[in-house]
């Protein structure tokens, strides 16, 4: 079964936009776990803007389902992973100052990088997923680089699903593909929705997890958090 992972970034920005701890991120992503979602992704930046690495710290003491650290592996990032030692790690080439992630790896350019940082990760036992585009040549990268997983970015699949699903599915489907013969576990997120989400799931079934946060939190506000976690539960089934 596909689980879910609940990205609590934009949690993290409303608490920041007055500071103090309201509403309060930890107990956010325990109620979370309780509605049934099956892990908890983070992104943590450097300058802070959301989820703060002391965050992760205290995400990582108390939550019972996997623990998903999104980011780009510099030194400072590093050093947080192999501290908290999630179940996983997502490495994402976004800029400091990147308003969201905008492309996936070139898994050839950086192949030696990412080898050695991959490494790493798993001297420790985590397991590691490399952000990529829908393509089956940054797939099979991902492999040579030694990651356990690839996590598609979804952003175009979002965009143009409107406009036609299944040229927008087409280029998933041969990634996935190339992950499944590449014998790869395969992760998705950004922009999943409740609108787009059931389809993806229904083209590519043996997707192991989507990490969904920006939409799932908008639909809370009118849904609230727990109907919500499990209407997006459904679209998986």
């Amino acid at each position: 079964m596909t689980k879910l992972s609940v990205n609590i970034n934009k949690i993290a920005v409303l608490r920041n936009s007055r500071g103090g701890n309201c509403p309060n991120v930890v107990q956010a992503a325990l109620d979370i776990e309780r509605f049934g979602a099956d892990g908890i992704t983070v992104h943590p930046r450097p300058d802070a803007r959301h989820i703060r690495y002391d965050d992760v710290r205290d995400l990582k003491r108390v939550i019972a389902t996997e623990l998903n650290i999104e980011g780009n592996p510099i030194p400072s990032f590093i050093d947080l992973v192999l501290e908290v030692m999630p179940a996983q790690v997502t490495l994402v080439p976004d800029a400091p100052d990147a308003l969201t992630s905008n492309a996936g790896w070139d898994t050839m350019q950086h192949r030696a990088f990412l080898t050695e940082v991959t490494a790493r990760f798993h001297e420790k036992g985590i397991r590691v997923s490399i952000f990529v585009d829908p393509d089956p040549a940054m797939v099979a990268g991902a492999k040579a680089c030694g990651a356990d997983r690839v996590e598609l970015y979804t952003e175009s699949y979002a965009r143009l699903y409107g406009g036609g699903r299944e040229e927008a599915i087409a280029p998933f489907v041969a990634a996935a593909e190339e992950a499944r013969r590449q014998g790869l576990g395969l992760n998705a997120g950004h922009d999943l929705s409740l609108e787009n989400l059931a389809y993806y799931h229904e083209r590519i079934p043996w997707t192991d997890e989507v990490s969904i946060g920006h939409a799932l939190i908008a639909d809370a506000l009118y849904l609230g958090l727990e109907e919500t976690v499990c209407r997006y539960q459904q679209q998986l089934k």
